[in-house]
Protein backbone atom coordinates (compact mmCIF):
# COMPACT_ATOMS: atom_id res chain seq x y z
CA UNK A 1 0.00 0.00 0.00
CA UNK A 2 1.53 2.66 -1.04
CA UNK A 3 1.51 6.45 0.74
CA UNK A 4 2.32 9.81 0.06
CA UNK A 5 3.24 10.88 3.69
CA UNK A 6 6.88 12.48 3.06
CA UNK A 7 6.71 15.65 4.55
CA UNK A 8 6.36 15.61 8.56
CA UNK A 9 8.87 13.27 8.63
CA UNK A 10 11.58 15.35 7.74
CA UNK A 11 10.10 18.37 9.44
CA UNK A 12 10.16 16.72 12.85
CA UNK A 13 13.23 15.47 11.55
CA UNK A 14 14.91 19.15 11.00
CA UNK A 15 13.61 20.28 14.40
CA UNK A 16 15.20 17.34 16.45
CA UNK A 17 18.92 18.29 14.55
CA UNK A 18 17.97 21.87 15.28
CA UNK A 19 17.24 21.80 18.83
CA UNK A 20 20.37 19.05 19.24
CA UNK A 21 17.92 17.37 21.65
CA UNK A 22 18.46 13.12 22.22
CA UNK A 23 16.32 10.91 20.02
CA UNK A 24 15.61 9.53 23.65
CA UNK A 25 14.53 12.00 25.15
CA UNK A 26 10.95 12.28 26.08
CA UNK A 27 8.99 15.58 24.62
CA UNK A 28 7.34 17.21 27.67
CA UNK A 29 4.63 20.22 27.54
CA UNK A 30 5.87 23.35 28.75
CA UNK A 31 4.02 24.33 31.63
CA UNK A 32 5.78 28.15 32.66
CA UNK A 33 3.73 29.83 30.14
CA UNK A 34 0.85 32.00 32.29
CA UNK A 35 -0.59 33.38 28.96
CA UNK A 36 -3.63 30.88 28.16
CA UNK A 37 -3.92 31.03 24.08
CA UNK A 38 -6.51 33.05 22.37
CA UNK A 39 -8.82 30.34 20.85
CA UNK A 40 -8.73 30.31 16.82
CA UNK A 41 -11.51 32.42 14.92
CA UNK A 42 -13.81 29.71 13.53
CA UNK A 43 -12.89 28.72 10.02
CA UNK A 44 -15.09 30.87 7.30
CA UNK A 45 -16.66 28.33 4.68
CA UNK A 46 -15.15 29.26 1.06
CA UNK A 47 -17.97 30.21 -1.17
CA UNK A 48 -16.20 30.75 -4.37
CA UNK A 49 -15.41 28.28 -7.16
CA UNK A 50 -11.97 26.81 -6.94
CA UNK A 51 -10.04 27.61 -10.22
CA UNK A 52 -10.42 24.43 -12.72
CA UNK A 53 -5.73 23.28 -12.43
CA UNK A 54 -4.80 23.08 -15.91
CA UNK A 55 -0.71 22.80 -15.95
CA UNK A 56 1.17 20.03 -15.29
CA UNK A 57 3.08 22.54 -12.07
CA UNK A 58 -0.65 23.09 -10.56
CA UNK A 59 -1.58 19.62 -10.16
CA UNK A 60 1.87 18.74 -8.96
CA UNK A 61 1.49 21.58 -6.10
CA UNK A 62 -1.98 20.66 -5.88
CA UNK A 63 -0.90 17.05 -5.06
CA UNK A 64 1.49 18.36 -2.41
CA UNK A 65 -0.94 19.71 -0.55
CA UNK A 66 -2.89 16.42 -1.09
CA UNK A 67 0.40 15.25 0.65
CA UNK A 68 0.44 17.31 3.44
CA UNK A 69 -3.16 16.75 4.21
CA UNK A 70 -2.18 13.41 4.54
CA UNK A 71 0.48 13.71 6.28
CA UNK A 72 -0.93 15.69 8.90
CA UNK A 73 -4.58 13.43 9.21
CA UNK A 74 -3.04 11.99 12.60
CA UNK A 75 -3.35 15.20 14.54
CA UNK A 76 -7.03 15.18 13.86
CA UNK A 77 -7.33 18.86 13.09
CA UNK A 78 -10.37 20.90 13.66
CA UNK A 79 -11.82 23.43 10.84
CA UNK A 80 -10.34 25.72 12.92
CA UNK A 81 -7.17 24.53 13.87
CA UNK A 82 -6.84 24.25 9.99
CA UNK A 83 -7.05 27.63 9.29
CA UNK A 84 -4.29 28.31 11.85
CA UNK A 85 -1.78 25.80 9.66
CA UNK A 86 -2.74 27.71 6.71
CA UNK A 87 -2.09 30.67 8.58
CA UNK A 88 1.50 29.34 9.80
CA UNK A 89 2.31 28.44 5.98
CA UNK A 90 1.55 31.94 4.97
CA UNK A 91 3.33 33.54 7.48
CA UNK A 92 6.33 30.95 7.08
CA UNK A 93 6.82 31.94 3.43
CA UNK A 94 6.59 35.57 4.05
CA UNK A 95 9.39 35.10 6.28
CA UNK A 96 7.17 36.49 9.58
CA UNK A 97 6.58 33.21 11.91
CA UNK A 98 4.40 34.12 14.96
CA UNK A 99 6.53 31.28 17.24
CA UNK A 100 9.72 30.28 17.31
CA UNK A 101 9.92 26.72 15.51
CA UNK A 102 13.19 25.86 17.04
CA UNK A 103 11.06 26.53 20.78
CA UNK A 104 7.24 24.70 19.48
CA UNK A 105 8.72 22.30 17.00
CA UNK A 106 9.93 19.92 19.43
CA UNK A 107 6.68 19.46 20.80
CA UNK A 108 4.70 18.68 17.84
CA UNK A 109 5.81 15.18 18.34
CA UNK A 110 4.00 14.47 21.81
CA UNK A 111 0.95 16.58 20.19
CA UNK A 112 0.80 14.17 17.57
CA UNK A 113 0.88 10.82 20.10
CA UNK A 114 -1.43 12.78 22.42
CA UNK A 115 -4.14 12.91 19.22
CA UNK A 116 -3.29 9.43 17.97
CA UNK A 117 -4.93 8.49 21.21
CA UNK A 118 -7.91 10.14 20.88
CA UNK A 119 -8.37 8.86 17.30
CA UNK A 120 -7.47 5.22 18.01
CA UNK A 121 -10.26 5.34 21.01
CA UNK A 122 -12.67 6.90 18.65
CA UNK A 123 -11.90 4.30 15.85
CA UNK A 124 -11.98 1.54 17.88
CA UNK A 125 -15.89 2.17 18.88
CA UNK A 126 -16.76 2.89 15.37
CA UNK A 127 -14.52 0.20 13.89
CA UNK A 128 -15.95 -2.56 15.99
CA UNK A 129 -19.50 -1.32 15.69
CA UNK A 130 -19.01 -1.17 11.71
CA UNK A 131 -17.88 -5.02 11.90
CA UNK A 132 -20.68 -6.13 13.69
CA UNK A 133 -23.10 -4.38 11.15
CA UNK A 134 -20.86 -5.92 7.92
CA UNK A 135 -20.57 -9.50 9.92
CA UNK A 136 -24.64 -9.50 9.64
CA UNK A 137 -25.35 -8.55 5.91
CA UNK A 138 -26.61 -11.39 4.12
CA UNK A 139 -24.21 -13.55 2.73
CA UNK A 140 -21.43 -12.43 4.55
CA UNK A 141 -19.45 -14.47 6.98
CA UNK A 142 -17.01 -13.59 10.19
CA UNK A 143 -14.09 -15.65 10.86
CA UNK A 144 -12.28 -16.39 14.15
CA UNK A 145 -10.09 -13.78 13.00
CA UNK A 146 -13.06 -11.57 13.08
CA UNK A 147 -12.72 -11.09 8.87
CA UNK A 148 -16.15 -10.31 7.71
CA UNK A 149 -15.86 -11.88 4.06
CA UNK A 150 -18.33 -11.61 1.26
CA UNK A 151 -18.47 -12.81 -2.16
CA UNK A 152 -19.73 -10.08 -4.84
CA UNK A 153 -18.93 -12.37 -7.80
CA UNK A 154 -18.21 -15.85 -7.94
CA UNK A 155 -14.92 -17.16 -9.78
CA UNK A 156 -14.09 -19.79 -11.97
CA UNK A 157 -11.14 -20.89 -11.15
CA UNK A 158 -8.45 -22.31 -8.59
CA UNK A 159 -7.93 -20.42 -5.03
CA UNK A 160 -4.58 -19.54 -4.41
CA UNK A 161 -2.30 -20.77 -1.45
CA UNK A 162 -0.37 -18.42 1.53
CA UNK A 163 2.59 -19.03 -0.52
CA UNK A 164 1.21 -18.17 -3.90
CA UNK A 165 1.99 -14.83 -5.46
CA UNK A 166 -1.24 -13.10 -6.51
CA UNK A 167 -2.42 -10.50 -9.15
CA UNK A 168 -5.39 -8.46 -8.23
CA UNK A 169 -7.56 -5.11 -8.51
CA UNK A 170 -8.53 -3.69 -4.96
CA UNK A 171 -10.14 -0.42 -3.71
CA UNK A 172 -9.40 -0.42 0.38
CA UNK A 173 -11.04 3.03 1.62
CA UNK A 174 -11.93 3.32 5.82
CA UNK A 175 -15.28 2.97 7.45
CA UNK A 176 -16.67 6.48 6.25
CA UNK A 177 -16.13 5.96 2.26
CA UNK A 178 -12.27 7.65 2.30
CA UNK A 179 -10.38 5.94 -0.34
CA UNK A 180 -6.81 5.62 0.90
CA UNK A 181 -5.61 3.29 -1.93
CA UNK A 182 -6.59 1.82 -4.95
CA UNK A 183 -4.87 -0.08 -8.34
CA UNK A 184 -7.95 1.07 -9.98
CA UNK A 185 -6.95 4.56 -9.61
CA UNK A 186 -3.17 3.75 -10.79
CA UNK A 187 -4.65 1.92 -14.32
CA UNK A 188 -2.52 -1.00 -12.99
CA UNK A 189 -3.14 -4.48 -11.16
CA UNK A 190 -1.16 -5.40 -7.94
CA UNK A 191 0.95 -8.16 -7.94
CA UNK A 192 2.29 -9.53 -4.03
CA UNK A 193 3.47 -12.60 -2.53
CA UNK A 194 0.28 -13.38 -0.31
CA UNK A 195 2.41 -13.84 2.90
CA UNK A 196 4.14 -10.72 2.75
CA UNK A 197 0.52 -8.46 3.23
CA UNK A 198 -1.39 -7.94 6.18
CA UNK A 199 -3.24 -11.20 7.76
CA UNK A 200 -6.47 -9.85 6.48
CA UNK A 201 -5.41 -10.17 2.55
CA UNK A 202 -3.83 -13.76 3.65
CA UNK A 203 -6.38 -14.56 5.11
CA UNK A 204 -9.19 -13.71 2.44
CA UNK A 205 -7.66 -14.16 -0.41
CA UNK A 206 -7.41 -17.46 0.46
CA UNK A 207 -11.11 -18.09 0.21
CA UNK A 208 -11.12 -16.18 -3.50
CA UNK A 209 -11.12 -17.89 -6.85
CA UNK A 210 -9.33 -16.59 -10.02
CA UNK A 211 -12.15 -14.52 -11.84
CA UNK A 212 -13.73 -14.01 -8.30
CA UNK A 213 -14.71 -10.59 -6.68
CA UNK A 214 -15.65 -9.85 -2.57
CA UNK A 215 -15.27 -7.73 0.03
CA UNK A 216 -13.00 -7.94 3.03
CA UNK A 217 -14.24 -6.18 6.03
CA UNK A 218 -10.76 -6.15 7.95
CA UNK A 219 -10.21 -5.47 12.03
CA UNK A 220 -7.63 -3.85 12.92
CA UNK A 221 -6.04 -6.64 14.45
CA UNK A 222 -5.59 -8.58 11.13
CA UNK A 223 -4.57 -4.87 9.35
CA UNK A 224 -2.30 -2.18 10.65
CA UNK A 225 -3.03 -2.34 14.78
CA UNK A 226 -3.28 0.35 17.14
CA UNK A 227 -0.64 2.35 15.33
CA UNK A 228 -2.24 2.56 12.11
CA UNK A 229 -0.50 4.34 9.00
CA UNK A 230 -0.48 7.50 7.40
CA UNK A 231 -3.56 8.09 5.97
CA UNK A 232 -5.12 5.24 8.23
CA UNK A 233 -6.07 6.10 11.71
CA UNK A 234 -5.17 3.39 14.66
CA UNK A 235 -7.78 0.76 15.66
CA UNK A 236 -9.32 0.96 12.18
CA UNK A 237 -11.31 -1.30 10.14
CA UNK A 238 -10.60 -1.79 6.61
CA UNK A 239 -12.73 -2.20 4.02
CA UNK A 240 -11.13 -3.89 0.54
CA UNK A 241 -13.04 -4.65 -2.46
CA UNK A 242 -10.75 -7.12 -4.54
CA UNK A 243 -10.69 -8.67 -8.15
CA UNK A 244 -8.51 -12.34 -8.55
CA UNK A 245 -7.18 -11.71 -11.54
CA UNK A 246 -4.38 -14.44 -12.04
CA UNK A 247 -2.22 -16.77 -9.79
CA UNK A 248 0.76 -16.53 -11.61
CA UNK A 249 3.05 -19.23 -12.26
CA UNK A 250 -0.58 -21.49 -12.04
CA UNK A 251 -1.20 -21.22 -15.77
CA UNK A 252 -5.01 -19.95 -14.39
CA UNK A 253 -6.23 -15.86 -15.44
CA UNK A 254 -9.92 -14.72 -14.80
CA UNK A 255 -12.06 -13.85 -17.97
CA UNK A 256 -12.16 -10.78 -19.78
CA UNK A 257 -14.30 -8.79 -18.03
CA UNK A 258 -17.19 -7.71 -19.25
CA UNK A 259 -17.63 -3.74 -19.77
CA UNK A 260 -19.58 -2.56 -16.75
CA UNK A 261 -17.66 -5.24 -14.34
CA UNK A 262 -14.46 -2.77 -15.09
CA UNK A 263 -16.43 0.65 -14.96
CA UNK A 264 -15.24 1.69 -11.21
Amino acid sequence: MRCLLFLLPVVLLAQSSTNQAPASKPVTRSTTSKTAAKPAPAAKPNTETPSPLTTDDEKIIYALGLSISRSISQFDLSPAELTIVERALNDGAAGKPAVELSTWGPKIQEFARNRSVQVAARQKDASNAYLAKAAAEPGAVQSPSGLVYKEIAAGTGPSPKSTDTVKVNYRGTLIDGTEFDSSYSRNQPAQFPLNGVIACWTEGLQKMKVGGKARLVCPASIAYGEQGRPGIPGNAALIFEVELLEIPGSATAAPAPSPTSADH
